[in-house]
């Protein structure tokens, strides 16, 4: 979950996969042609402007009708599926988690570094970013669903069981700038959150926050972690989405980068993210929030 726990976690651990799994599944319904969108804009290494918007955004299908344009924004979404249900699991699940080892081990220790407020919202923020630099197990799913989403052609007929066998540790590519982009990016969602209930809304017991105190603090977090880690993760869209034969090294869309687009080219497709990450992450937030604890009443 969201930070959520002041203290040792109250929920199993199977309702925690199932609350975080069917938040997963249903904000991948809702929010995935916003992702697309964001992950074709980053991908492209053109200007941009009103007159290219479309076919940018479209590919093949920018003549077509309204509804055709509509389904071609949901490419890749069994690899989606099975990305985006996992990585909520692991996330949302894998955080109170980590709170609870450090609270359990190192809570003295971040007690007397920072006092025992800032000491609590530090756990929350630290046990974001070991769950973060982890996610990169899931990395390959990730990448596929890049892939389909702005390069299709990679895939030429094959199907995703083939593709593992014959890619194998090639569907790892940029795991480091994933672990970079995840490490930050997780400890400012975190870490904003819980400092935003902590001190702006006087929230001391997490797991007690109403929902419009969660809806505020999940907006404050995302808005910290999208911000912070787009650079980085620009990076990593750029490796994953090419074909699975041409290796580009990171530092090398980062220098083509620079020299062919400038600086602000870092934070190309921000805009869509963040005008998407308010109602997307308090869609699942409040999701996660609501049924994880329904479902700990009965497993």
């Amino acid at each position: 979950m969201s930070p959520s726990h002041s203290g040792k976690g109250k929920e199993s651990g199977t309702a925690r996969v199932l609350g975080s799994g069917a938040s997963g599944v249903a904000e991948l319904l809702v929010f995935h042609p916003v992702d697309t969108v964001a992950k074709r804009l980053m991908s492209n290494k053109a200007k941009v402007s009103f007159s290219t918007l479309n076919p940018i955004i479209f590919k093949d299908y920018a003549t077509a009708s309204v509804g055709r344009k509509f389904l071609s924004l949901f490419p890749g979404l069994g690899y989606a599926a099975g990305y985006k249900v996992s990585q909520r699991i692991y996330k949302f699940g894998g955080q109170p988690w980590f709170n609870d080892i450090l609270t359990r081990n190192y809570k003295d220790h971040f007690t007397s570094a920072f006092g025992e407020r800032k000491g609590k919202m530090m756990m929350q923020a630290a046990a974001g970013s070991l769950t973060g630099i982890g996610e990169v197990v899931l990395l390959p799913l990730d990448a596929l669903k890049i892939k389909r989403q702005v390069n299709p052609e990679a895939f030429r007929g094959r199907g995703v069981f083939r593709i593992f066998l014959e890619e194998g540790t090639t569907l790892y590519r940029g795991w480091g700038w994933t672990m970079a982009r995840n490490a930050p990016g997780s400890f400012a969602l975190f870490g904003a959150s819980a400092a935003t209930k902590e001190y702006v809304l006087g929230v001391t017991d997490y797991s007690k926050a109403t929902w419009t105190q969660n809806f505020i603090a999940s907006i404050a977090g995302a808005v910290a972690s999208i911000t912070i880690a787009a650079p980085l993760d620009l990076v990593k869209t750029r490796i994953q989405n090419a074909n699975f034969e041409h290796k580009v090294p990171g530092l090398t869309v980062v220098k083509d980068l620079v020299r062919n687009e400038g600086p602000t080219a870092f934070f190309k497709g921000l805009t869509p993210k963040l005008l998407v990450v308010g109602p997307k992450l308090v869609f699942s937030y409040t999701l996660a929030q609501s049924l994880i604890p329904f479902f700990g009443k009965y497993v």
